[in-house]
């Protein structure tokens, strides 16, 4: 590596938590790895990434949010002038650090990054969280990008699967040792079989209604629930009152998703690529409710844990109280499938992606570096033969 000064990185992505979770992680990887390395992730200004990004001791610098439309209209008129701006402001970016390298993880701010560094040949580290890849991270692969997916059957370029970079308190999850604390600190049973339901950070009202409609049938059955609904998003009875029944609780939000993995028997949750990822690395046995809307990546992202055996997969559409009578809760009372579930689970899942991320980064950094000097010789060369003439 470059003794001279120490690697710049600059991490590029945002406007989710699916964007910046990765992000966070691997920088959190680069600094174990070179532990003089400069870091700086770059944003939007509107996006989650202005609050969990200095949050988690990062620094951040922000460029204008460009939307990619996806039909005609004034907006896509529009695009070309916004575009010029934004890849301006992110040349400035890269100049003013001196980047070695450029990782990008997805988002609007992506794309102007991507063509940013390409004009200066600034190496590009690409990773692609979702089994279908988004819009920003294509153009990236197709600047030259080095790409990383979390998911085996992506196809983005000649990509190398690492899987998904995530926080060392859920890739070092020990789910047995830490069953009881977790148990304990959620107010569940410690005897008694957990269901914990989850839409994501910002719910999922078609399964909260559906749970709403079994929490009955689920107390009848000895199961325990503990609903996390989304903020803002507490479910009520017919009389407006917060939904209650023996063995359930709801909360809004949970700090710290290993809890939930190390506390719950089964989880039933949307298919998010993070929620997917995390789920096979620390082997939580799942049923997925795909996102209804969209491109249809959710499904797609949960396919492979489906089909090794770690987790189901039910339609929006046929998730009901019906569903949740006829299959969640034999499932729930079956410990051996469910053992089985988790085995097939914990097999499949990644644990060192963000490690994995950090060594093909600081790879494609060493080699920029290196380009560049011979670059740097040739122009040396061709500057005193030229003085000689």
């Amino acid at each position: 590596m470059n003794t001279e000064s120490p690697l710049y990185v600059v991490l590029a992505g945002g406007g989710t938590a699916g964007h910046i979770s990765p992000l966070l992680a691997i920088a959190g990887a680069l600094r174990q790895s070179l532990p003089g390395v400069q870091l700086l992730a770059v944003g939007t200004p509107g996006g989650m990434e202005a609050r969990l990004v200095p949050a988690a001791g990062l620094d951040l610098a922000t460029i204008s949010r460009v939307p990619l439309p996806r039909r005609p209209s004034v907006d896509l008129l529009r695009l070309p002038g916004r575009m010029a701006g934004a890849v301006k402001q992110a040349g400035s970016i890269l100049d003013e650090t001196g980047a070695d390298v450029l990782v990008g993880v997805g988002g609007y701010v992506c794309t102007p990054m991507y063509l940013a560094a390409r004009r200066r040949k600034i190496p590009i580290v690409v990773h692609e969280a979702n089994t279908r890849p988004g819009l920003a991270n294509r153009v990236g692969a197709r600047l030259g990008g080095h790409v990383a997916v979390a998911f085996a059957a992506t196809k983005l370029g000649r990509a190398r699967h690492v899987g998904m970079p995530m926080r060392p308190e859920i890739s070092g999850l020990d789910r047995d040792a830490a069953r009881a604390g977790a148990r304990q600190a959620l107010g569940l049973d410690p005897d008694k079989p957990a269901l914990i339901v989850t839409g994501g950070s910002s719910g999922a009202q078609s399964i909260n209604r559906s749970l709403a409609a079994a929490v009955g049938t689920l107390a009848d059955a000895g199961v325990q629930t503990l609903h996390i609904t989304g903020r803002g998003k507490s479910v009520h009875d017919a009389d407006g009152k917060p939904l209650a029944a023996p063995g359930y609780r709801q909360v809004e939000y949970v700090d710290g998703m290993e809890t939930v993995y190390a506390a719950a028997d089964l989880l039933l949750a949307r298919a998010g690529a993070a929620t997917v990822c995390e789920v096979a690395a620390v082997g939580v046995p799942a049923v997925f409710v795909p996102l209804p809307i969209g491109n249809g990546e959710q499904a797609l992202n949960a396919g492979g844990l489906v089909a090794a055996g770690g987790a189901l997969l039910v339609d929006d559409n046929d998730f009901s109280a019906d569903w949740i009578r006829d299959n969640l809760i034999p499932l729930l009372l079956d410990k051996d499938k469910l053992a089985r579930m988790a085995a097939s689970s914990e097999h499949l899942g990644i644990r060192n992606a963000d490690r994995r991320m950090a060594d093909l980064i600081l790879e494609v950094a060493a080699s920029g570096q290196n380009s560049r000097k011979q670059d740097s010789r040739k122009q040396h060369s061709r500057t005193q033969h030229g003085r000689k003439q």
